[in-house]
Order: structure tokens, then sequence, then C-alpha cells
């Protein structure tokens, strides 16, 4: 008599299968032990942490369902809705095709050298057995016998290379934890007493891999303590995996309860010493910091937004828009912590951290919807503007990661103004209040007033609910930064996003710059410039920007050549003057120090 196992007590069973690498296919089989008499399948429209409907339904294909060896009618209700008449006495099977090619961290992907997917992608929902233990058997290929597995979920029978039977206690969790496969490279650490591991697919032979996990080792550690200090507090998981996929061009990353999907650009992998090609130098790639900031920000999200979460998000909705006006907070305050704790954990140094920042600043700045929409209204929008990025989307919202940064920054050094707590202290405070769960504004402002004993509200009401400028420069000036101000580049100073690649394009014409009220649009191709008057030479062949001031010299008007839609268009151009941007700097390095250490 076989013994029970853990996966036959499950109510939903899914086996994937590499169907076809080359198509890039696979085949997902689902069986549901006891059906209801309708029973309806849905696939999600969205992943959480991703705040756009990606229709995940467009790549199923040939969904079919039995009933022991009987065929039963599938009825396609919506884009993402099935039913099935079912006898409610019979396990059902159904089977379909998933077609895998999209290489982000949001999707699947398929070919002979890597598989991805998350299940929001690949799994459908059994109604009404959400709550239910899920199953899932992940088949090994023999076409490629070298490839490994690699996910969260919690392994029942799996062979060396990880490939075999998992367990997920509903839907939710199998939902979030992803899945790698391929010949990656593997490495692991303990981090206060939790194992971590750390999964690469596309390195090159000049990856470090020893530096990524010593920093990395540093990074968890840091945020662990942040969270549960030095007594011995353990986090909310008892292992914790990165996949981190290293491609040619990409950068970003989606939070999961135990694990994190990353992207890289290979050439900002930290790197081997070199000791062939002299002269022999060993300077790691600034990119490798902003490698570094992901793992902190993606690492941070598995507290704040995967458990303290928005009220809102309490109980997914896959099948629409999950709307909340919080991700100023939930994004926001983790880009602010994910460079700080970076040098709370000795990855950087001070300048380095005012140099970010620097860059946080400006791109808040630089952009005219700060002035147009609240950092609130932009976390609700997200779904419509943020996630639907256009020519307008600088003149007409503000990034909820930047500006929730700068809050952030705000809250923490007013608190420490006054003396009686710090930003830490009311994450802190916030995670025991809502008992690592949902939250809402409201418990925000009630721990704020627990800690310092008077009402923030005014505060949030101003930084948050507002279009008003942040007191950005007394704040930092009384913490020991100098707060400068430079020439600002010649795009920002003419009011244009561009691209450089073949001379110059316009990407966008920001609201209220001298390029908008010349008549550029989006899509211009900047041909040439001549500058006016008596003296005037040219028309000069434009490369790149730098040309304008080459060409024109001090000219206070210029013509402006554009091509749109093939048409050549003259625009009459006023040279603007100087603008200036941030660039901050250690004042006082004790005063500094009090604050980031």
């Amino acid at each position: 008599m076989r013994a029970a196992r853990a996966e036959d007590a499950a109510a939903v069973r899914y086996r994937v299968e590499i169907f076809d690498a080359h198509a890039h296919l696979f085949r997902v089989s689902m069986t549901i032990v006891a059906p209801a008499a309708t029973q309806a399948l849905r696939l999600p429209v969205w992943i959480p942490g991703s705040y756009l409907i990606r229709e995940f339904a467009k790549n199923l294909q040939k969904l079919r369902a039995t009933q022991g060896k009987r065929a039963v009618p599938v009825r396609q209700c919506n884009k993402a809705l099935w039913e099935v008449d079912c006898n409610p006495g019979v396990p059902l099977q159904v089977e379909y095709e998933v077609y895998a090619f999209d290489n982000s961290v949001r999707t699947a992907w398929l070919d002979t050298q890597r598989g991805f997917f998350n299940g929001t992608s690949l799994f459908l929902k059994a109604a009404e057995l959400d709550q239910h233990a899920h199953a899932v058997e992940i088949i090994a290929t023999a076409a490629l016998p070298q490839w490994k597995l690699a996910t969260g979920l919690t392994p029942t029978r799996i062979n060396k290379q990880g490939f075999g039977n998992y367990l997920a206690t509903g839907y939710d969790e199998l939902a979030d934890c992803p899945v790698e496969m391929g010949d990656f490279w593997s490495g692991s650490f303990v981090a206060c007493g939790v194992p971590h591991r750390f999964v690469v697919a596309g390195a090159t032979d000049s990856f470090d891999p020893e530096l990524l996990l010593v920093d990395t080792q540093a990074i968890c550690e840091q945020e662990i303590r942040f969270w549960h200090g030095d007594n011995g507090g353990k986090p909310p998981f008892k292992n914790y995996l990165f996949m981190l996929n290293a491609v040619h061009d990409g950068y970003g990353g989606l939070e999961h309860r135990n694990s994190t999907a990353l992207i890289c650009t290979r050439k900002d992998l930290p790197r081997l010493p070199r000791t062939t090609l002299a002269p022999v130098t060993h300077k790691q790639p600034e990119g490798y910091t902003t490698l570094l900031g992901l793992i902190s920000h993606e690492y941070f999200h598995t507290w704040n937004v995967k458990r303290l979460r928005p009220a809102d998000f309490k109980q997914y909705d896959y099948t629409q828009e999950n709307y909340t006006e919080l991700l100023w907070f939930f994004e926001g305050f983790t880009s602010y912590y994910d460079d700080l704790l970076l040098r709370r954990a000795k990855r950087i140094d001070s300048a380095t951290y005012l140099k970010l920042l620097t860059k946080t600043i400006n791109q808040v700045q630089q952009t005219p919807g700060r002035l147009v929409q609240s950092v609130a209204q932009a976390s609700f929008d997200a779904w419509v503007k943020y996630y639907r990025q256009d020519e307008n989307t600088a003149n007409a919202t503000v990034s909820y990661y930047t500006k929730g940064a700068l809050v952030a920054l705000c809250l923490d050094l007013t608190l420490r103004s006054e003396g009686k707590t710090t930003l830490d202290a009311v994450m802190q405070g916030l995670w025991k209040h809502c008992s690592g769960g949902p939250m809402t504004e409201q418990d925000l402002l009630v721990v704020l007033q627990a800690l310092t004993g008077r009402s923030y509200a005014k505060e949030i009401a101003r930084w948050v609910h507002s279009s008003d400028e942040l007191p950005l420069a007394e704040l930092l000036e009384s913490h020991g930064v100098q707060y400068n101000r430079e020439p600002d580049q010649v795009a920002q100073q003419l009011g244009l996003r561009v691209k450089e690649s073949n001379g110059v394009q316009i990407h966008q014409v920001l609201r209220g710059g001298v390029a908008e009220k010349a008549g550029f649009a989006s899509g211009d191709d900047w041909l040439a410039v001549q500058s006016t008057g008596a003296k005037a030479s040219g028309p000069w062949r434009m490369q790149n920007l730098d040309d304008l001031m080459l060409y024109c010299g001090n000219a206070k008007k210029v013509t402006a050549t554009v091509a749109r839609d093939r048409l050549l268009i003259d625009l009459t151009l006023s040279m603007p003057k100087p603008s200036l941007a941030v660039r901050l700097s250690v004042r006082d390095a004790t005063a500094v120090a009090q604050w980031l250490d």
C-alpha cells in the first residue's frame, strides 16, 4: 500500500511540462478533485506588484477538459473566464498550452537556454477553491538534462536538480512563487540564521559570484535587523530565493513572499579582477551599485507590501484593477530605504548615497507633473498613467517611487529634528501595530501620534495629498547636507527629453519650456539649427544637443529645422535662461553620519 503523500490531499493539482522549447510552449495539466456542477476557471489579468492589466489569457491556447475518458465541453464566458459543466463526483482534468516569450519578471519565458514563469501566467484558478491546498509537479525534460529548477514553493518530492512536486497552501501562495529553470549559477548564504539562495542566469565568465553573495548577505542582515532588531527576531519566512536574469539590456524586479525575480544588464554584474588584457584594473561598474539597490528594494518589500500592505490588497482580486492611494508609502518609502540601507550595510559611502539622492531629487524637480497631480492620486492612477507612459507622462503625473521616497525623506528628517523618534521607529511601530498585515493611512497617523505626541495630519495632507513643493532644502541643510545649485543639462533647460542614438529625436516636450513654446512635438527629428541675425551661419546639421551651443554660441534666438512625418518645419526657438539642478554634498560630516548611520 502506497504511503499518503502531501500532494494527494490538494484540492487542485497541476502538472507543468516543457512541451516545445523552440515554440516557447509550456503544457499545463490541471486536476480538480471535486469540481462544482458548473466549474468556473479563471486566469488572472494582472500580477500583484505590477499595476497594469496584462491580459495573460492571450497566451493560453488549446484548452480542453475531460472527466475520466469523457470529453466535456468548455464555454468561454469572457477574455479570462471559462466554465465547464461537470459530474461533481468525478475529478475534472483540464489541459492547455501557454506561449511563453516575455523575457521580463512579470510573465513567462521559455527557450532552450532558460525557462521562467509566474503562476499568474500559467495556472488557471478554480473558483471557490482558492483557500484549499494546491499541488504542482514540474517535469524535467530529457532534451535539457543540464537544467535545474529553483522556486520558493515548498518541496514535497523533488530530485537533486529541483524538479518534482511542490505544495502551496492556496492559490495566492502558488501565484506568488515564481519558478526559474535552466543551467543557472547557484550560491547560498545564511543571514541572521535564515537560509538564502541566489541563482543567476545569463552571466558571463567575468561574473564574480562570491562578491555578489557577500554584498547581498550584508544587505539582508541589515534589513532583517531593521525590522526585527538585534535580539534574534526572525523574518516572516523560513528561506529566501533571489532569481536574477542577466541580459544584454534590461532592469527591474518584482517582489514575492519569500523570493524575488530580478533582471539586470550583464555588464552591471560584479566582475572578477582582471588578470589579462593589461593594464590590469579592477573597478566595479556603477551599474553594480544600481543592482545592489534593486536587491535592497525588492528584499525590503518582503515586509513592506507583501505583509504590511494596503488594506485595499487584503485579498487580491485577479480579475480587475485593485486600486489604492498608498503606493507612495509602499513603493516610495521602500525606495527611500533601499539606498539608505545600502549605506548602513557599508556597501556605499555617504558621498555615493548623496549622489543617488541627488538623482532622485532632480528627477522629481524636473517633472512638471509634480505640480499637477498629488502622489496619492498618482498611486491611484498607476494603472492608467505610471504603467502606460507616453509623451505626456512627465507633464501629467509624478512617480510615486521618487516623490514617495522624498516624502519619506522629509518625514524622517522632520522626526529627527524634533528629537523624539525616527522613521525607522515608525516603520517598526507600524509592523507591530498592524501585526505585519493590512494597513491604512490612518494607521500611519496613529503610530506617528503615539511616538511623537502630536498629529502629523497636516504634513501628510500637504506632502501626499497636494501638489505643493516639499521642504527639501531646509531639512537637508539642517542635517549637515549642502544643498547646492549648478547649471542643468541642455535638454532640461530647453524643456526636452530626447534620444540621441542617431541624431536628435524628440521623446517628450515638457510643459512650460521654451521648446513647447517654439512648437516642438514628440516624434520630431531635429535636423538642423541656425542662429538668427546678420552674422548668422549655417544651417548646421544637429547630431546631438551639444551642437546647439557649438553652432549658435550666444544667440538669443535660433531657427530649428525638424522633420515631422517627413515634412520639414522651421521653428523659432528662444534660447532659455540657464536653469539650475540640485547637487548635494556633505557640509557637516558628523550631522550627516547621525542621520545615515
